[in-house]
């Protein structure tokens, strides 16, 4: 008999705890079992399997390569369990349709909601979940099945086989600042003007650095010290708007946030460029509500 066919889902959650512990007696507590109990059913599994999947260590346990590749099928299997159980949930709750979005702060102020607003008017029961993160996160999350789609840089260095991608957009970037800060009133803003303040900047690694790196090389220029580093949007807003710092964000978010009166665009113009993807899987596609979410961020991304 083929061990696939004696597998069990507890088997597969024993693997994952297992795993995520590193420890026999904290997972046979997770797992309301015994610690001998689970040392039997684990070698019943390795016995089934005919390959070890732990390493009994003096500290604990550590996955074998073979251990390391189930716990990546269990992984995917238990996202989509997740997955198969809330669009059930959502069904009888009357919805007719799941997709659970990923995306990173530079698709998270406009280009993300906005997709996910036209999506609800052309299926207002659709249920929307969305998850925000840094890219290698949530391009980990979409290879295991738990995201349904990435928004955010263009990060081919992530992207493994099974994914799709498309890009939506490059766009320029902009210093902002609060409303009314002291260099919105001058007449000509220069560079030397941005280093009386205290700077707000993306950490490396995120489109938004990379173009605001690449416009400082182009003016021959660097970030004063003292900077202070973020990826929240969320925080950057705070500090923008209880202080004189200034930051730095992409077009159609600076954009946005100047038309909601949250902060002020400064007139200099950067040589930088940041480029937004959307990423998916085939798999996913099978959903009504996924592909009309794509064609979403398709429109949402050529305004």
């Amino acid at each position: 008999m083929d061990w696939t066919d004696k597998i069990r889902l507890r088997n597969l959650r024993m693997v994952l705890t297992l795993a995520e512990t590193g420890n026999m007696s904290h997972s046979a507590t997770l797992l309301n079992t015994t610690q001998p109990g689970l040392s039997k059913a684990l070698k019943d599994l390795e016995d089934d399997v005919g390959l070890p999947l732990f390493e009994r260590l003096a500290r604990g346990l550590r996955p074998t390569p073979f251990g390391d590749t189930l716990i990546e099928h269990a992984q995917r299997i238990e996202a989509q369990l997740d997955i198969a159980r809330d669009e059930l949930g959502a069904m009888r709750a009357g919805s007719r349709g799941l997709v659970v979005i990923g995306t990173s702060g530079a698709a998270s102020a406009e280009t993300v909601p906005v997709a996910v607003l036209k999506l609800l008017e052309c299926m207002p029961k659709a249920q929307v979940k969305l998850v925000e993160s840094t890219m290698d996160r949530l391009m980990t999350q979409l290879d295991r099945s738990e995201l349904d789609i990435v928004v955010g840089r263009s990060a081919p260095e992530l992207q493994s086989e099974q994914m799709r991608t498309e890009s939506l957009y490059s766009e320029p970037i902009h210093f902002v600042a609060r409303p009314n800060h002291p260099l919105l009133m001058l007449d000509q803003i220069e560079w030397r003007n941005l280093h009386d303040y205290r700077w707000v900047i993306w950490p490396r690694g995120t489109p938004i650095r990379h173009a605001l790196d690449t416009a400082l090389v182009a003016a021959g220029c660097m970030a004063p010290t003292g900077s202070i580093e973020s990826n929240s949007i969320i925080l950057n807003l705070t500090l923008l708007n209880n202080s004189d710092t200034i930051a730095v964000a992409s077009h159609r978010t600076a954009r946005r946030l100047e038309a909601m009166g949250a902060l002020g665009i400064i007139p200099l113009q950067l040589a930088g460029f940041g480029s937004i993807s959307m990423y998916w899987r085939d798999d996913a596609l099978r959903r009504t509500a996924v592909k009309t979410m794509l064609e979403c961020l398709r429109s949402t991304s050529s305004v």
